[in-house]
């Protein structure tokens, strides 16, 4: 494999090409009029024009990246995350060009990316999984049924759907009556598939998320745990690993779960099964992301592994770079967290022009950016900057390190999240590491003021 094209934009797209480089693959970027400028054209070895700043204009043209591929004489394409990188038809076309797709079959894509179909087979397999139905409800009298044999509250979810959008926690019959047909819509409109279910909500939960890789010989493993519990709007800003206030015992038994999980669809690539950890220390299946994770510098700070380079390893045929799990060690502690172009407590993306980007040069601090100065955040994207991955020997360490470190970040002419970070890092509900998903949004009804915009 000599050369690459890369499905994708921004940060990721830009984090590929670096360990392409380093294994001296070449790269082709595809990019839209909006992107023209961005880092990652640049840093490509070729780059071509593929439409306007839409997505639906440019990077969800599934048909003319393939021919752009065919006529760079690139032998694979990487997907990155997001856009076409779960998209079960583009995996498809892919190898039906005769190219490779640098992630799991389109068998395994499809199965795991309904979300019903994925239960049910994690059912089967012995993987426990949150109370809920097994098939999609159609009517709002269906669902009502099934919401009052499962127990209020519930989550109302998009069946196809994922990154937090197409799911609602409903209190009520009220509240699920009130949601039903927006929550189809909804998810007919992002996914094309209106087909929802109920979950049980599982109070005070964690996030937690185990990275798993498989090859096509068989070999599968884990490569331990994140947790991804801090969020805002059902979608994570804060990453780290190991996960703190977990036993030794319920960490082994979620890394069984794991590779039990990606065992029973023989998973191969990088994929990342998630959890919900109730506070009695149940866990059970939320979905399995069949890519690579925003989050994957977390693991990678950990083990000392390139993950894309596994990645690209798998895709080539190769068994895993480690097939032996007892060979397989972390160390230290790292957390990462996601720079967006937002007003830090309404979380209103705020788009403009990059005038100013410094930050401190700071060891065990890796920043995996986007844009540069200069650079204009545009409406067409999702409006995360960089991503802050910082490492050290105890979590202690990273998080006295973090507060060093955004003290001097600076970025001028868009707000950000910088402010939220610099305070939130230091209050005791993170600092004590026993934190459940709600804790950043609880955190900020008290602590808003304190946020310095």
């Amino acid at each position: 494999m000599n050369k690459i094209l890369i499905a994708n934009r921004g940060e990721i797209a830009l984090r590929i090409i670096k360990t392409c480089k380093r294994l001296g693959i070449s790269t082709v970027a595809v990019y839209s009029a909006a992107d023209e400028h961005m880092p990652f054209v640049k840093a490509a070895d070729e780059a071509y024009l593929i439409g306007p700043g839409p997505v639906q204009q440019s990077y969800l043209k599934a048909d003319d990246i393939i021919g752009i591929a065919l006529q760079t004489g690139a032998e694979a394409i990487h997907p990155g995350y997001g856009l076409l990188s779960e998209n079960a038809v583009f995996a498809r076309k892919i190898k039906d060009a005769g190219l490779k797709f640098i992630g799991p079959d389109a068998q395994t894509i499809e199965l795991m990316g309904d979300k019903i179909a994925s239960r049910v087979k994690m059912k089967d397999a012995g993987v426990p999984v949150v109370p809920g139905t097994d098939e999609g409800v159609s009517t709002i009298e269906e669902a009502i049924v099934a919401a009052e044999q499962i127990g209020y509250p519930i989550m109302l979810k998009a069946s196809a759907g994922g990154g937090g959008i197409g799911m609602v926690r409903c209190e009520s019959e009220q509240a699920l009556s009130q949601h039903f047909q927006s929550i189809k819509s909804r998810a007919k409109a992002y996914f094309g598939d209106d087909v929802v279910f109920l979950e049980k909500f599982v109070e005070n939960a964690r996030h937690i998320e185990v990275q798993v890789f498989g090859d096509s010989k068989g070999n599968i493993v884990h490569l331990f745990e994140r947790n991804c519990s801090v969020q805002r709007r059902n979608q994570k800003v804060i990453e780290e690993s190991p996960s703190p206030g977990l036993s030794e015992e319920v960490r082994v038994r979620l890394h069984e779960a794991a590779v039990n999980a990606a065992k029973a669809v023989a998973y191969e690539n990088a994929g990342t099964v998630e959890f919900i950890l109730a506070d009695n220390d149940e866990f059970y299946f939320l979905e399995m992301n069949t890519r690579l994770q925003v989050e994957h510098p977390v693991t990678e700070e950990v083990t000392g592994y390139d993950l894309v380079e596994w990645q690209i390893e798998v895709a080539r045929g190769n068994e895993l770079p480690i097939k032996e799990q007892k060979l397989i060690s972390s160390s230290g502690h790292a957390v990462e967290y996601r720079i967006y172009a937002e007003h830090p407590t309404t979380f209103m993306p705020s788009p403009g022009k990059i005038a100013k980007m410094e930050s401190l040069h700071l060891e065990g601090v890796r920043i995996d950016a986007g844009y540069e100065e200069s650079g204009a955040i545009t409406p067409f994207y999702d409006p995360m900057i960089a991503k802050v991955i910082v490492y050290g020997e105890t979590r202690q360490e990273v998080i006295e390190k973090s507060k060093t470190f955004f003290n001097s970040y600076t970025i001028e002419g868009i707000k950000t999240n910088i402010p939220l970070f610099q305070k939130f890092i230091d209050s005791k509900e993170f600092l004590d590491g026993n934190y459940n998903t709600n804790v950043l949004m609880e955190w900020l009804l008290t602590n808003k003021e304190e946020v310095n915009i």
